[in-house]
């Protein structure tokens, strides 16, 4: 029996999801948006989702709308903005409770489609423009959101280090947006992008709960109309080639410095030595039982935290570290030689038994809750693969001590770059 599977239907403009359980108390709507990541469309799509979720032409006000989701038996309404791989992905999320377990017979999931509806084609307008107030106000609380980032150190130094390792690659991108473009936005020109994002975008729709596929689909064909379109493709990303590393050494106003490496690994989600990449980097830096955490933090003292992430669908391998001013070449050398270590095998059969394990329970509480099932499920939608979870646990359990070293020998120090005090020394 499969862990969890979406049935997916081809509709005019998207697609549509459907994955029927028993797992959940609630029933949930995800509608994502996909593009390519661009400079001249990032802010528009960092700004927009929350221009929408503020109000509607039925709901013309926050409290007016936020309180039809509370006579919806406190339904949830959420709006994200992330990247993926040189993708940018809009997400609008409805938690609704699955109406079988109420007295009453109010139809709940025709509700959350209705209102899913009107968020994303009916907004709140003024001719070919959006609500001007409404505008005004996004446009001051996602520029707090961008300006935040530099207040939070770690959050900064990883944000750096990809603008540095991806200069002139679209993934450098943030997908916050930046404050020059923000500054030019106007409630015509993103009413005109939004018109365009409606008309080109991938769109898919996910529906997960103890639900009926019919109902479903004939909700789907009633309150989601689109036109055909042909999303734009970008090519699979599996890396490049690193020509020459480069060191990175900025100085601010920190009194723990943060450093963080990046590494090119050419392998990205849906690659056979995927789930080799995915192991090496749980025995390197992922887990709390891994090379980094323990050699670095646990037995030198040197970092207040350290620990490495993939970023799947781009094939970077990342190290986030925050440590001492002083302890920088101390404890670069210390990370550089456990990754030289991961290279040669030097690692134990309990150590790759371990990993597995973690890998797996990681999986399984991502889907312990509907979002997350749909996190893992839209890889496939990123990657244009076909991957179950119940494959994505098999070959990883089938994975060898050497698949994780061929994988490791393809792993390329890109860039190192180090937010601190002082000037290093040495």
């Amino acid at each position: 029996m499969s862990i969890a599977s979406d049935t997916i239907t081809e509709k005019s403009g998207y697609k549509l999801h459907v994955v029927r359980t028993d797992k959940y108390k609630t029933n949930t709507l995800v509608l994502k948006m996909k593009a390519p990541l661009t400079k001249e469309d990032v802010t528009y799509r960092a700004l927009l989702p929350y221009v929408l979720q503020s109000n509607t032409s039925k709901y013309p006000t926050t409290p007016e709308l936020r309180s039809y989701l509370d006579d919806l038996y406190g339904a949830g309404f959420y709006v994200d903005v992330a990247k993926k791989g040189e993708y940018q992905i809009i997400s609008f999320t409805i938690d609704i409770v699955n109406e079988k377990f109420l007295s009453d017979s109010t139809p709940l999931l025709e509700k959350a489609f209705g209102l899913l509806s009107e968020v994303i084609f009916n907004p709140k307008k003024n001719g070919e423009a959006f609500d001007s107030k409404t505008v005004s106000n996004e446009i001051r609380s996602l520029k707090q959101r961008i300006q935040s980032i530099s207040d939070d150190k770690m959050r900064y130094s990883a944000t750096r280090l990809v603008e540095e390792m991806c200069k002139n690659e679209p993934y450098a991108l943030e997908a916050s947006g930046n404050l020059q473009d923000l500054e030019t936005i106007t409630p015509e020109s993103l009413f005109a992008y939004y018109k365009k994002m409606l008309s080109e975008d991938e769109i898919d729709l996910y529906v997960i709960g103890d639900i009926d596929e019919s109902e479903v689909e004939a909700l789907a064909d009633k309150y989601v109309s689109l036109q055909e379109r042909k999303p734009v493709r970008l090519p699979r990303e599996t890396g490049k080639a690193v020509e020459k590393e480069k060191e990175i050494i900025e100085n601010s106003d920190v009194k723990q410095g943060k450093l963080n490496i990046g590494y090119r690994t050419q392998v990205a989600y849906g690659d056979p030595d995927y789930y080799a990449l995915q192991l090496f980097n749980g025995i390197f830096g992922g887990f709390s039982h891994s090379k980094l955490f323990i050699n670095v933090r646990e037995k030198a003292s040197l970092a207040y935290y350290a620990a490495s992430r993939l970023e799947s669908h781009k094939g970077l391998l990342m190290v986030m570290a925050g440590i001492e001013n002083a302890n920088y070449k101390q404890a670069l050398d210390i990370i550089h030689a456990q990754m030289k270590e991961m290279k040669q095998g030097n690692f134990s059969d309990e150590e790759l038994t371990q990993t597995k394990a973690v890998v797996k329970n990681q999986l399984l509480e991502t889907i312990d809750v509907s979002r997350g099932l749909v996190e893992i499920l839209y890889h496939n939608v990123i990657s244009g693969q076909d991957i179950s979870l119940d494959e994505w646990f098999a070959k990883t359990e089938r994975t060898t001590k050497e698949e994780i070293i061929a994988v490791g020998q393809k792993i390329q120090l890109d860039t190192i770059y180090f937010l601190t005090e002082a000037e290093v020394q040495g």
